[in-house]
């Protein structure tokens, strides 16, 4: 999920800090609720840091701390005591501070008077906007705005910065009844005994002068604000999940709130929702990120994987730009929307993936699979034949049947698959692999694209693009299995290198050639069999790199490290070739590392092995939530469920392989086509109420080879 400079890795919040989402807003704060100059905290909106220092004063002393806490995504509350005028903090003089992202920032204070005499106060909020980008930020490059202009004026304090791309980036302090200087705010108040005083800040962001449509006002109550009512939406569209298990249960409800967090709005489309790839760095749609998340997330809300493909439809390529990476058909890596985002790559989308494209396909395809409109498919249909194009012209760069990539700028990122890090993809000895590389997953899922697309013609009464699309995926898969299959060593290789030469390093990606069904059944075997050896499987999850490899490293970001996302899908890849308890041992070690991180997964966690340690160890700097780790358990529920709708056969799998652990499993309110389920099972018995008309339930699982789409 790196963004756009190989060399940087994923960050995320500092250490003790309070995260809050809605859309692409977030704000960073220091526990106490303060946001301290000189790092990554603040609040963003559009990519522009509107807020960079927010500290609050009382009597001239920080508040002491007790408690922060995270009631919705989009809100935080602190709770803290404030100083007596000595100094002391014995304090009759409790605070508490809501705060709220949305179209800026909204902070509710409330001090109370526990004292039996008046209290007088001096509150001082001292407040600050770099207006910066998100990548200065990140890079440590702020202050590069051409011209800054701070103003105290009677509406409020108002920050002004023009940028070398002639962008205005501005925000406007406001607080009723506040004194305003160039520092900041501050408030001369009596608080009578055993009453209490409030006022209410708002950051109203400015981009060229204009405020946003649905900005926060003092007034309104925050239940109307846009992140109150999404929320409440969310939750009653979203399945209603109940486990015996009470972690699992847990979860569950927590990967729900999150997908719900990181949904990202599209204002010419209001009912359409795409998913972010995650917080706080990257509330951006990411191509592959969000693709991958949405079609995992397909048993919370299916619509979430519509509006995905259509807002990536809306950004498909359509000319050869170096600067980019834009081909025609091609989807985007990610989009932003921040000053300078689209100075150095000369738009705000950048197209550097290799796997991107093939996923649309892939996805519309399984889409069609879960009862998707047909309406929809048919508006997505061109857009999927022009990324089958990409696929043929632009992917496969010298003909020989394998989509590779090589950057053609030395702007963009090294390596263009999930594993985008800059040393994310070398041989067995700890060389890396030099580029044009062709990966493994991305040919799985160029032949996940192909067989999409069949099936969808054979919906659509279409023969013979049926035909060409069954047999280039026929072709691919023999391709495959001939030159990547390692016959000495039992795996796939991770890749071919720029000559040819197979890097046989032992990764988990050969888990997402299972999981799309390209692997030969004869092979798969061994490719399981690697999987859990004790070199790939920790007891949490499936590490990305063999402990045995010269690269090796568990506190690494792609050569050792475990990733939620990888982990789930290589269990549905071992469910799919009817490695059922191998595939039932994966999620239960991935639901058991979720406990230990609170219910939340992050995007990553080190690769140390479960007898090494009691609990998974955290990687410094993982993004949390981040979509396709809280869309795993979703996927791993999924898998032990063995759910399977396809709308095409007019079926419906259920063959549960439930762990005695969970006990009963219960999910009402499960969107399928336009009907409402409940599904309940325990252990291997499963019945489903509410199903569509047409909708049949079969209490087997779903063939594990069958020739279609994501087993």
């Amino acid at each position: 999920m790196t963004a756009w400079n190989a060399d940087t890795e994923a960050g995320a919040s500092e250490l003790g800090a309070v995260t809050v989402v809605e859309g692409s807003s977030f704000c960073i704060s220091a526990h106490p609720g303060d946001i301290h100059a000189g790092g990554s905290q603040g609040a963003y909106y559009q990519d522009t840091r509107i807020v960079s220092r927010w500290v609050l004063r009382i009597n001239g002393e920080p508040r002491e701390p007790l408690v922060a806490r995270n009631p919705a995504s989009f809100q935080a509350e602190y709770v803290g005591r404030a100083c007596t005028e000595d100094g002391r903090f014995e304090s009759p003089l409790l605070v508490r501070h809501q705060r709220s992202v949305g179209s800026g920032l909204r902070d509710d204070l409330t001090i109370t008077n526990y004292s039996g005499t008046p209290s007088t106060c001096t509150i001082e909020l001292l407040i600050d906007a770099d207006l910066a980008d998100l990548f200065d930020v990140k890079g440590g490059r702020v202050g590069t705005a051409e011209e800054t202009i701070k103003a105290a004026r009677e509406d409020g304090l108002h920050i002004d910065a023009l940028h070398s791309s002639g962008q205005r980036r501005a925000v406007l302090f406001q607080a009723h009844g506040a004194k305003v200087t160039e520092e900041g705010l501050t408030f001369n108040v009596t608080i009578p005994a055993r009453e209490q005083w409030s006022t209410t800040i708002i950051a109203l962001p400015l981009v060229n002068g204009e405020a946003p449509d649905d900005p926060f006002t003092a007034g309104t109550p925050l239940k109307h604000s846009t992140g109150a009512r999404r929320q409440t939406q969310w939750e009653e569209h979203v399945p209603r999940i109940t486990v015996s298990d009470q972690n699992v249960t847990d979860v569950l409800a927590q990967s729900q709130r999150d997908l719900g967090s990181l949904r990202i709005f599209d204002d010419e489309h209001p009912g359409r929702a795409a998913i972010a790839a995650g917080a706080p760095w990257f509330m951006a749609l990411f191509g592959r990120d969000s693709l991958l998340a949405s079609y995992m997330s397909l048993m919370v809300d299916p619509s979430l994987a519509a509006g995905t493909l259509q807002t990536l439809a809306g950004l498909q390529g359509s000319k050869v730009d170096p600067d980019s990476e834009e081909e025609p058909g091609r989807m985007p890596h990610e989009v932003r929307l921040g000053i300078t985002a689209g100075l150095s790559l000369g738009g705000t989308a950048y197209y550097g993936t290799a796997d991107a494209t093939p996923l649309f396909v892939s996805t519309l395809g399984e889409l069609s699979r879960w009862g998707l409109g047909e309406d929809i498919i048919e508006s997505l249909l061109p857009h999927a034949d022009r990324a089958i194009e990409w696929m043929e012209k632009y992917g496969d760069r010298d003909g020989d049947g394998f989509i590779e990539y090589q950057r053609p700028n030395n702007h963009g990122l090294v390596n263009q698959g999930w594993k985008d890090s800059w040393d994310g993809i070398n041989f067995a000895d700890g060389r890396m692999a030099e580029a044009p590389i062709a990966l493994c997953e991305v040919q799985a899922y160029a032949y996940a694209a192909y067989v999409g697309r069949s099936l969808l013609a054979r919906a659509a009464g279409d023969t013979a693009v049926e035909r060409r699309c069954a047999d280039k995926a026929a072709e691919l898969k023999e391709a495959f299995n001939k030159t990547f299959w390692l016959p000495d060593k039992g795996y796939f290789a991770l890749a071919l290198d720029k000559d040819k030469n197979p890097v046989d390093s032992c990764t988990s990606n050969m888990g997402h050639c299972l999981w799309v069904g390209v692997v030969d059944e004869d092979k798969a075997p061994q490719v399981a069999e690697r999987l859990m050896s004790k070199e790939m499987f920790t007891g949490w999850g499936i590490r990305t790199l063999g402990s045995d490899m010269g690269a090796y490293n568990p506190v690494s970001y792609h050569n050792g490290s475990v990733w939620p996302h990888d982990t789930a899908l290589a269990a549905t890849g071992l469910m799919r070739y009817g490695f059922v308890d191998e595939a039932s041992r994966v999620a239960s070690g991935l639901f058991d590392a979720a406990e230990h991180f609170g219910g939340q997964l992050p995007e990553l966690f080190c690769g140390f092995d479960r007898s090494e340690f009691a609990e998974p160890v955290p990687y410094p700097t993982a993004c949390s939530p981040q979509a396709w780790a809280a869309a795993a358990p979703v996927q791993l529920a999924r898998i032990l469920l063995r759910f399977d709708p396809d709308f095409t056969r007019d079926v419906l799998h259920l063959a549960p392989i439930l762990p005695e652990s969970f006990g009963g499993f219960t999910a009402d309110n499960v969107l399928l086509g336009s009907s409402r389920l409940t599904v309940r099972a325990s252990g291997s018995s499963g019945t489903v109420s509410g199903l569509p008309e047409g909708l049949h339930l079969r209490n087997d699982p779903r063939p594990q080879l069958a020739g279609d789409l994501f087993g």
